[in-house]
């Protein structure tokens, strides 16, 4: 496989800071979850596992700053929030999928790699592997 274009240092740089907001564990979950439409902020607390009400904070505030989500307030006593995926953010969406449905359709083919390198097959001595084996 041949690289489709020349490596900028600058579009590395570019692409590690996008990828750390969107490729992280928070993000890509509540990113699917609000693709089936806005959401308040206790809805996505119950539907992302193991999210603490911080780290939700934290995410939608990274995930609005970027572009990828709008938060609307509404004056009501108490105030409604809604959270909602932007045309960008719909657009990450659609890659998200795609991503999972390619690791769902090679699972089995990453599994049976991942089987064989645990048991030694992987074709190298783990020497090779320590920087102090030399």
């Amino acid at each position: 496989m041949s690289p489709s274009h020349i490596h900028v240092p600058t579009n590395c740089r570019t692409v590690t800071e996008i990828l750390s907001r969107v490729g992280d564990k928070w993000s890509v979950q509540v990113v699917v979850q609000m693709g089936e439409g806005p959401k308040r902020f206790n809805e996505l607390r119950r539907s992302v596992t193991g999210i603490s009400q911080r780290m939700l904070t934290l995410t939608l505030r990274g995930l609005e700053r970027d572009g990828l989500v709008t938060r609307t307030v509404y004056p009501t006593i108490p105030p409604r929030v809604d959270y909602q995926l932007t045309e960008l953010g719909c657009s990450l969406l659609r890659t998200v999928r795609g991503l999972g449905e390619w690791a769902i359709q090679n699972r089995d083919e990453i599994l049976a790699a991942r089987r064989r390198f645990d048991e030694g097959g992987a074709g190298h001595d783990s020497s090779e592997l320590r920087p102090d084996a030399a």
